[in-house]
């Protein structure tokens, strides 16, 4: 029986940035938990225990760290983007590179009726997503952005209907056009480089 290496990617998941930026007693806080998969030739690691082109995962950890710092305060997607390109960039060897963020907002807390200039609390309402796909073809770097958003509820009390609905001998729903309706939102869409920068 032959054994044949299939596709395979490595990398160091939930890093988290934490990033407070002070304007005087005014706080900003950027909170993003950044996760980071490379692609490549890895084939010696795996056949041969060769780990020349394994970038240590700690090291993955410490440039995304770096890198925060470097950059400042950014959208999770144009922070994606660099993150790619850095990688990309700086390692011949690696063909593709995917990072996926969540950024957590978070709200100042109101005292005595004025937002507090850093006192916060977590905005469990939603979390934001990006993912960004970067890899080498043979005419330069492909990227893809995609941005999202998760875990966001939404209710309306009134204006909703149900009706007209496909009936078997198991439904007993009765038809309604005015009903309380509650969702839960996930939802993707791309973004070209540009838009995300």
């Amino acid at each position: 029986m032959t054994i044949i290496l299939g596709e395979n990617r490595y990398g160091k998941a939930e890093n988290r940035v934490f990033r407070v930026t002070r304007h005087g007693d005014t706080h900003e806080i950027l909170d993003l938990n950044v996760s980071v998969q490379l692609s490549g030739d890895f084939a010696a690691t795996h056949l041969t225990g060769d780990n020349r082109n394994v970038l240590p995962t700690d090291t993955q950890k410490n440039t995304v760290f770096a890198l925060s710092h470097l950059h400042g305060a950014m959208e999770p997607e144009a922070f994606g983007l660099v993150l790619a390109r850095h990688f990309l960039s700086n390692h011949p060897h690696i063909l593709a590179v995917e990072v996926r963020l969540e950024k957590f907002d978070w709200d100042r807390i109101v005292c005595n009726g004025t937002p507090h200039p850093h006192a916060f609390r977590r905005n469990g309402s939603l979390i934001r997503t990006a993912t960004v796909l970067a890899s080498r073809t043979t005419t330069g770097v492909r990227e893809l952005v995609v941005s999202g958003l998760k875990d966001l509820t939404v209710l309306k009390t009134t204006g909703s209907e149900f009706k007209g609905y496909l009936r078997d001998q198991f439904t007993t729903l009765a038809e309604t056009t005015d009903r309380i309706m509650a969702t839960q939102i996930c939802a993707r869409w791309h973004a070209t480089a540009t838009d995300a920068a």
